[in-house]
């Protein structure tokens, strides 16, 4: 995965995931969504097959960056529980 800022600001994120596709981005959507202070949490694909995923990140009271790295900590953390509990199967 590659990460490249396009915008920042004060309370918006702008920024690209390169050699992800829906799969994580809408985990990560849904993630950023459960931080306190995200306001809007998007993504698009341009095209299906060669395109990257843009990310629209916007908050109120809270740095994006510092958001996104919340939410990236959270899904690594459920990440590792759930390796736990296939493991145990």
């Amino acid at each position: 995965m590659e990460f490249t800022v396009l915008e920042e600001s004060k309370n918006k994120l702008v920024f690209q995931l390169k050699g992800e596709t829906h799969t994580f981005c809408n985990v990560l959507k849904e993630e950023l969504y459960t931080v306190k202070g995200v306001k809007v949490a998007t993504y698009r694909i341009d095209h299906p097959l060669i395109g990257i995923p843009t990310f629209m990140l916007e908050t109120s009271g809270v740095e994006p960056r510092k958001a996104l790295k919340e939410a990236l900590k959270s899904l690594r953390k459920k990440a590792e529980e759930f390796k736990k509990e296939v493991k145990g199967l």
